[in-house]
């Protein structure tokens, strides 16, 4: 069983930086990928980020890529989410979610963990 804690989530302005992190428990993270995932009110829970076990491959969505990286530290059972240059676009829930098989990490049914999420909101 893995448990992921996700935090870092506050409101920032259009233009600014945030980086939200995702705690996993367990001896075992360094065998997992690891996704983070939005949900924007109304919209239907989209893929941002993947990252493989050892972070040497690295998987963006469209609307981010070039914006945000994601990183991870095994020593610490953390994956990160650098957002820069936020839009008001990028206001949503984030989570994070862990899965022992990594394709390109893009389809949900590649993970069999999530958190509880984190809420990002960007004004403008």
């Amino acid at each position: 069983q893995v448990q992921l804690v996700e935090s870092g989530g506050r409101l920032v302005q259009a233009g600014g930086s945030l980086r939200p992190s995702c705690v996993a428990s367990g001896r075992t993270f360094s065998r997992y990928a690891m996704g983070w995932f939005r949900q924007a009110p109304g919209k239907e829970r989209e893929f941002v980020a993947s990252i493989s076990w050892t972070g040497e491959t690295t998987y963006y969505a469209d609307s981010v890529k070039g914006r945000f990286i994601i990183s991870r530290d095994n020593a610490k059972n953390t994956v990160y989410l650098q957002m820069n240059s936020l839009k008001p676009e990028d206001t949503a829930v984030y989570y994070c979610a862990a899965g022992r098989l990594y394709h390109s990490g893009r389809s949900q049914t590649e993970y069999d963990y999530w958190g509880q999420g984190t809420q990002v909101t960007v004004s403008s």
